[in-house]
């Protein structure tokens, strides 16, 4: 009776180890009509990232980011500058892993590596725009690029 009972609570356990193994975990985005909206724009409107004092620039050519970035995204100053160094630090090195493996990642959505040192001082401006682009890069193509879902 005694084994009976074991193999009974061992099915038990068993059968409730599958089963939760079974359900997603994976959690989907919610994205909202005006969201979707900015995402199904058709016309490109370029933005362009750029600072004098540290030859840089970065060219975002993403029908629908300026949009969103000015009607959905957290406005400017309100992160501060070393939560969005920090976040992109991780975002550029997962994004450039991807553009490395274009079998593996759709290369079209991954084309170039970019080239973010962690030890420059790109200023608020540039980070906070570059933070917003893969939020919304993100959130547009169903991406992750961090352990994080990417929130407005």
């Amino acid at each position: 009776m005694r084994k009976l009972s074991l193999q009974l609570c061992l099915l038990t356990l068993l059968f409730i180890v599958v089963a939760s193994s079974c359900t997603s975990t994976k959690k989907v985005v919610e994205v909202s009509d005006n969201e979707r909206m900015a995402f199904d724009q058709k016309e490109g409107d370029t933005v362009k990232i750029a600072s004098d004092s540290t030859e840089y620039e970065i060219i975002i050519i993403d029908p629908g980011f300026n949009t969103w970035l000015l009607s959905i995204a957290k406005p400017e100053g309100y992160y501060s500058q070393s939560y969005l160094e920090n976040r992109n630090q991780i975002l550029v090195t997962n994004w450039n892993q991807r553009a490395m493996q274009p079998m593996r990642y759709d290369g079209n959505l991954y084309e170039m590596q970019i080239n973010y040192n962690n030890n420059t001082d790109y200023g608020y401006e540039v980070n906070y725009k570059l933070y917003n682009y893969f939020v919304y890069f993100q959130r547009k193509y169903n991406q992750r690029l961090g352990p994080w879902l990417p929130r407005i």
